[in-house]
């Protein structure tokens, strides 16, 4: 009896314990069992952020004429106190336009051959003070083949450079040994912000003069007849040379060089002609400079060596830097020797690697010639602008009322020779 109501009691237990059975089906429990627990929801990684796209690489390369000094120049940068010269007053205006620059290059068209014999035309010799003060303005490149720099020979033409060493002054174009010619085919590299240049200079010739014997390295000239007609391009050096820069892989090639008519402002045939070359070859900027005036600048379209059309842009000549030419019998050759501006190239680099010119500015710069005034504060390379903006509010030291007409004259030559448009200060 006792095993029986053990026996029912244990039942009795296991059937309390089991779940409750509805009509419908069972009845769902208190507690989930393990197998009805919901999966844990997958954690998902977030998304990798995208990578930004590379900002474009944008500089401004700035170009100035030519570098010359005639006497009246050099002797109103005569120091007494130091027996020195110095030529920061001249330059001082310009200086601060090329101090925005990421690059700035000039032509050297004068010799650095040593005192105290100093000469102007038609044989130039410069004292040592110019290179130093070049440097300070901000010119980080010079071309210094020319149809001058042969003016003092070989020993001036080495001494040159030489000066330009110590002053710490880049140069092309001339050469004191064959190995300097050969490195890199006589093409200097340059950092302009980023951007890659390579650099060639020539000139059309020396002035009558011939390269010395045995040293053909010694300037590059473009022309085989280069001492006689001045008509026939040297197309397999320049050919050469092209591809040269071409395998330095640069971002892009300028070529620099002396060419045309002086006192032309216009380009003839024979420099659009050389331009539509160097283009072909592979010139991204072609940088004139010789006439002693302003010449055009355009977009030249050509097809380049892998047979793709391609474009550059030529400026046929910058004119003169700082110079003291003077022409009181033709004032309109007066004006234009006097006029010249600063080119403000701003290049940009896509995120793609490709290179282009996508601005061309300029300031028109007026040389003013001060006579009768003190050593020191007779010749000003002036920004016209500012000169004339400087006058109008009474404020000018330098600038006259007859000055004032000669800055209006010379905007005026800038806007009829390169375009109105153009003339845009640098930001």
């Amino acid at each position: 009896m006792k095993r029986f109501l053990a026996l029912a009691l244990s039942l009795a237990l296991l059937a309390g314990c089991a779940p409750i059975q509805s009509v419908d089906g069972p009845a769902a429990s208190s507690q989930p069992t393990a197998q009805s627990q919901p999966e844990p929801a997958a954690v998902s990684e977030p998304e990798p952020e995208p990578e930004p796209e590379p900002e474009p690489v944008v500089s401004h390369l700035m170009v100035a004429g030519d570098v010359m000094s005639h006497m009246p120049l050099t002797n109103d940068c005569y120091v007494k106190e130091t027996d020195s010269y110095d030529y920061g007053h001249v330059l001082q205006f310009a200086a601060q336009q090329l101090e925005l620059a990421d690059f700035a290059v000039a032509n050297l068209e004068t010799t650095l051959s040593g005192g105290p014999e100093y000469s102007g035309y038609p044989r130039f010799n410069s004292p040592d003070g110019l290179a130093y003060s070049i440097k300070e303005s901000g010119i980080d490149l010079l071309c210094t083949t020319n149809n001058h720099c042969m003016d003092r020979g070989f020993d001036g033409l080495s001494r040159t450079l030489d000066v330009l060493d110590e002053a710490g002054i880049p140069h092309l174009g001339t050469y004191r040994t064959q190995e300097e010619r050969d490195e890199n085919s006589g093409i200097y590299v340059a950092d302009v912000g980023g951007i890659s240049v390579a650099f060639l200079a020539y000139t059309y010739g020396l002035n009558g003069l011939r390269l010395p014997s045995g040293k053909p390295f010694a300037a590059n000239v473009f022309n085989t007849d280069y001492y006689t007609t001045l008509s026939n391009p040297n197309y397999e050096l320049l050919e050469a040379d092209m591809a040269a820069a071409r395998a330095l892989d640069t971002d892009l090639i300028a070529v620099i060089i002396h060419w045309g008519l002086e006192y032309h402002t216009t380009q003839n045939s024979h420099q659009e002609n050389l331009a539509q070359f160097l283009v072909e070859q592979g010139a991204d900027l072609v940088l004139g400079g010789h006439p002693h005036v302003l010449q055009p600048y355009e977009t030249v379209t050509a097809a380049g060596p892998d047979g793709q059309q391609r474009q550059g842009f030529v400026i046929y000549s910058l004119g003169n830097f700082i110079s003291n030419q003077n022409f009181s019998d033709d004032r309109l050759k007066d004006l234009a020797t006097k006029t010249t501006v600063i080119l403000d190239l701003e290049l940009t680099k896509d995120s793609d690697g490709s290179t282009s010119l996508t601005d061309v500015r300029y300031t028109p710069y007026y040389m003013i010639h001060r006579n009768g005034k003190p050593v020191g504060d007779r010749r000003y390379l002036v920004n016209v602008s500012q000169a004339m903006a400087e006058y109008q509010a009474g404020e000018s030291a330098i600038v006259d009322k007859n000055a004032y007409q000669q800055l209006q004259q010379a905007q005026n030559l800038c806007h009829e020779i390169l375009g109105e448009e153009g003339d845009r200060p640098s930001e």
